[in-house]
């Protein structure tokens, strides 16, 4: 599925072992209770009452190791059925190389095919030396930048319990050539029922400037369990032809038990 960029990988993984070295810097630590290697959830995504295509988030059961380091494989993809890919023909995915330790990225895929509109984009990060390659150019960038997937993890290990109704965090987020502020609203805690079973959630919204999970048009809420796990129940947001919603449908590999499900 992401084999264009494997050439590129090489390249540019080379160029970053003749720089600082990425094996000895000492990097941060992050805690994560919230997930770990298996973790699969898989969502069905609906336009108001109509289930129009599915998709997931898997973390693969193997780790991968880049500059010695252990890493998550983390892989997302958005599919539209087929029996109504005559209407609008969606065909999304998305990968980031995290780190185990620091929650941070090593690299990220994103592979758009929405109607007519496409795009790839590849980003190999030098985390010690704070640099983005993105076409063979290295980009200065913050430490510990993150790719949108990977901020979405690094998220779901923070204490969202304790923060306030409308208080606001931000990460740096690379996305083309550009490092963008990404805000992370939160709006409350709300119980909602999706077919994998009623759980009690936080609301965040992902105040999103460019490299969102769709090509959106609007606002975009995550529901996520009120747990140390953190899992996105429920997603809502504003694509090119309307509104999409996405309801977690079944989970397995968690990291600990879901004590935000009530039934």
């Amino acid at each position: 599925m992401f084999l264009l960029f494997d050439g590129f990988n090489n390249q540019i993984n080379s160029k970053i072992n003749q720089t600082k070295n990425n094996e000895t810097f000492n990097f941060r630590y992050v805690k994560n209770e919230a997930f770990g290697y298996g973790e699969r959830l898989d969502y069905k995504v609906g336009y108001s009452f109509i289930t129009a295509g599915e998709g997931y988030f898997h973390i693969l059961p193997n780790p991968v190791y880049r500059h010695g380091r252990e890493c998550y494989d983390v892989r997302f993809q958005v599919n539209s059925l087929k029996s109504l890919e005559w209407i609008y023909k969606v065909k999304d995915r998305y990968r980031t190389v995290l780190d185990v330790s620091g929650i941070f990225p090593w690299e990220f895929e994103q592979n758009i095919r929405e109607g007519n509109y496409k795009r790839d984009e590849k980003a190999i990060f030098d985390q010690a030396n704070n640099l983005a390659y993105r076409n063979d150019k290295a980009f200065p960038v913050p430490p510990y930048i993150h790719d949108i997937v990977s901020a979405f993890f690094y998220v779901r290990t923070m204490d969202l319990s304790s923060m306030k109704k409308g208080h606001i965090f931000y990460l740096q987020n690379f996305y083309d050539d550009t490092t963008y502020t990404l805000g992370v609203k939160i709006h409350g805690k709300q119980t909602v029922e999706v077919p994998a079973g009623k759980f009690r959630t936080i609301i965040i919204e992902p105040l999103v400037v460019q490299g969102g999970l769709f090509k959106s048009e609007g606002n975009i809420y995550i529901w996520l369990t009120d747990d140390e796990r953190k899992i996105p129940v429920k997603v809502s947001t504003k694509i090119l032809i309307g509104y999409v919603s996405s309801e977690l449908v079944s989970y397995k590999g968690l990291r600990g038990p879901l004590n935000a499900k009530i039934e």
